[in-house]
């Protein structure tokens, strides 16, 4: 028998929906014994076993998530359980986690606890990503965890030259809108980490929103004295339809009305689950969306119509 063929396959077990992504994204679907309820690209990724699942209802209403998230966390508790019993059970060489937000996957205490139950602890990797370089950096870090060095470098280098590109393009454009990227709505919070410098390499100017810091809750007042032009509204989590049909229920404050955006009918909804709110591959193809929602006329055919919708 060769040594190639005696290689034992790599066992992974991906806690992440954004890790679960790039390792597909670097052929090693086959290699992926255990996901998250949320993992659902590739389509097969969802077809894999179930590591974690949530205490909160996805279908609640933003307000009602809100305030039983607030609820759990203020009780010193994860908001996922990790099924530690199916994880000890899948024998994972690696499992891939992250320390970024506590509300969007299971935290290292939890992981933490489910490991006690490994006689030999596997591998972990914490991807942390707070920007465009550090997303890529993950790709990367991937790649040399997997020995697939060569191809997290292609993938790094091929995202990087794409956005270098609708980057160059915008910014042709004669002017840079004032943008606003809400990504919650009751309560309002926008976009942090890597949504802002989105918004800059589409060719937009972002208001409230902080590069590489935390997305941050803010007022009516807030967001009126900032005078958006445009109002991308992206949820965490959220899809096109659900998005608009969250953003229709909602009452509009009367101070909004005379917003430029409001007044010109600039409130769009994007896919946010899929294209901004995870750090994988996917988010040069959320620049791209926003490229063609900011400058149609420079990028008329950059996205597809279902990844976003216009509002109003």
């Amino acid at each position: 028998m060769s040594t190639a063929a005696a290689v034992k396959p790599m066992r992974i077990c991906s806690l992440l929906p954004s890790a679960t992504e790039i390792l597909y994204a670097l052929g090693l679907g086959d290699c992926v014994v255990g996901v998250t309820h949320e993992c659902d690209f590739p389509p097969e990724a969802a077809r894999k076993p179930f590591l974690i699942r949530p205490r909160v209802d996805p279908k609640a209403s933003p307000a009602e998530t809100d305030r039983l998230v607030a609820e759990i966390i203020a009780r010193g508790e994860s908001i996922y359980s990790v099924d530690a019993e199916l994880l000890a059970s899948l024998s994972p060489d690696l499992i891939v986690t992250q320390d970024l937000c506590h509300v969007c996957a299971a935290s290292p205490d939890d992981l933490a606890s489910a490991l006690t139950r490994f006689e030999k602890r596997p591998r972990v990797l914490s991807l942390t990503p707070r920007s465009l370089v550090e997303v890529w950096a993950n790709v990367r870090s991937v790649g040399e965890a997997t020995g697939r060095q060569r191809e997290a470098e292609a993938l790094a280098d091929s995202l990087d030259q794409r956005v270098a590109v609708i980057d160059a393009t915008a910014r042709r454009a004669s002017s840079r809108p004032r943008v606003l990227c809400l990504e919650w709505l009751d309560p309002y919070y926008v976009g942090g980490h890597w949504v802002p410098e989105m918004v800059a390499k589409a060719g937009g100017s972002g208001v409230l929103g902080r590069e590489r810091q935390p997305s941050y809750r803010v007022t009516t007042e807030e967001i009126v004295a900032a005078r958006p032009e445009v109002i991308v509204v992206m949820p965490c989590g959220y899809d096109v339809a659900r998005t608009a049909a969250e953003f229709r229920q909602m009452q509009i404050p009367e101070a909004w009305k005379d917003l430029p955006a409001v007044r010109n009918g600039a409130i769009f909804v994007v896919d946010a689950n899929s294209y901004f709110s995870r750090p994988g591959p996917r988010l040069a193809d959320g620049i791209a969306i926003l490229a063609q929602i900011l400058h149609p006329e420079l990028f008329p055919e950059q996205a597809a119509s279902q990844q976003y919708s216009r509002l109003l």
